[in-house]
């Protein structure tokens, strides 16, 4: 219970800290936002497979290795059943601030957070699941420091484009304090599932990390090649999975 607090209180920590440094950073240029995002994908590409699918086929047990194939595309094709009904995070963050003058509406805070859910969700899963693989009563804290580190300059990034947008400061921290308790859930979910039995944990490491590669390559890395700083970009996700293969 306590590595489940310390994961949920990481992720959650780490998600309002890089809101409450984007309160001072109210625009970052194109070139240094793709090269965070980029550093960021790097990460979680590193989380996903290193984290996720490769201990995914390394416990599967009984379990045939083509359903643990099966469950990483089922991770992904959820998001992607998900993302028809939600606005794409990368059409909130790549727009001009012209565009975001004036519209402080409700809705479209409600849709903000219903997009950055789109992988918040998936993110807490995963790390609550990893986080019943540990072997000889050593816990495995490999994909939670992946997801908190990305938090931070992905909290940064997603709140200033509020701010511009001229919404409140107070409505803004609010934004990011339901962003943080969404992927707290998901550590929950994620941690409870995967401790009810053996067999379901395997599958949804498989699931997860699927779900985790397509946010990455879906919207992360697309949005870091739509300003022309892509090998900036490219750098900074060799950067971000080397860092965290490094760390594991």
């Amino acid at each position: 219970m306590n590595t489940l607090l310390i994961s949920a209180a990481g992720l959650c920590g780490a998600t309002i800290l890089g809101s409450l440094m984007g309160f001072f950073i109210k625009e970052l240029p194109h070139k240094w936002n793709d090269t965070i995002l980029g550093y960021c994908a790097g990460i979680m590409l590193a989380a996903s497979t290193i984290g996720l699918i490769v201990p995914a086929f390394d416990h599967r047990g009984n379990i045939s290795w083509g359903f643990i194939a099966i469950s990483v595309m089922a991770g992904a094709y959820f998001l992607n059943i998900l993302d028809v009904v939600t606005p794409h995070l990368h059409h909130i963050t790549g727009l001009d601030p012209e565009q975001h003058r004036g519209n402080g509406r409700t809705s479209h805070i409600l849709l903000f957070v219903m997009a950055i859910a789109l992988h918040k969700m998936p993110e807490g899963m995963a790390a609550g699941v990893s986080l019943n693989m540990g072997e000889n009563g050593i816990t495995d804290w490999t994909v939670t420091l992946g997801i908190a580190m990305q938090n931070i300059p992905e909290g940064m990034v997603v709140i200033a484009p509020l701010l511009l947008a001229g919404i409140t400061r107070v409505r803004t921290f609010v934004i990011s304090v339901s962003i943080g308790l969404l992927e707290v859930a998901g550590v929950a979910l994620g941690f409870f599932l995967g401790n009810v039995s053996s067999t379901l944990l395997p599958i949804l490491l498989a699931f997860a990390g699927g779900a985790m590669l397509y946010v990455t390559s879906d919207e992360m890395i697309p949005e870091t090649h739509t300003h022309g700083y892509q090998k900036q970009a490219t750098y900074a996700l060799l950067l971000g999975f080397i860092t965290l293969l490094m760390l594991d």
